[in-house]
């Protein structure tokens, strides 16, 4: 039963689902309890799509069933190339549709990005 005042996709346990669907949003590029600084793009890429990764085969699917990534870029003109460069090794075969755009900041002063993606669970 979910707590009195929450949602019921907050009482799910998991990323929301709809049929064979797996959503996940707002994967930052960096979290304090996790690394001390913020780094740099390149280490923020890795660190964002390593959660996602975590967290499609928690929910059982994988990198392999991804169809769409958004990504909102901090300073795109320079980060665009070591973030892409990035992303190309989580994304070895078939590439899922991506679309991002720039962003001039996050709650967190130093994240540089932050993730979406949809996924099949099939």
């Amino acid at each position: 039963m979910a707590a009195l005042g929450a949602s019921p996709a907050s009482a799910q346990s998991g990323p929301p689902r709809s049929k064979d669907l797996i959503f996940l949003s707002g994967i930052g590029g960096w979290y304090p309890e996790r690394r001390p600084k913020p780094g740099d793009v390149r280490e923020q890429t890795r660190d964002a799509l390593n959660i996602m990764k975590a967290s499609l085969e928690k929910a059982g699917s994988s990198m392999e069933k991804v169809l769409k990534v958004s990504v909102a870029l901090v300073d795109p003109e320079t980060n665009w190339e070591p973030m892409n460069e990035e992303y190309d090794k989580f994304f070895p075969k078939k590439k899922p549709a991506r679309s991002y755009w720039g962003a001039t900041g996050f709650r967190r002063k130093g994240q540089l990005l932050q993730i979406d993606c949809i996924a099949s669970a099939e």
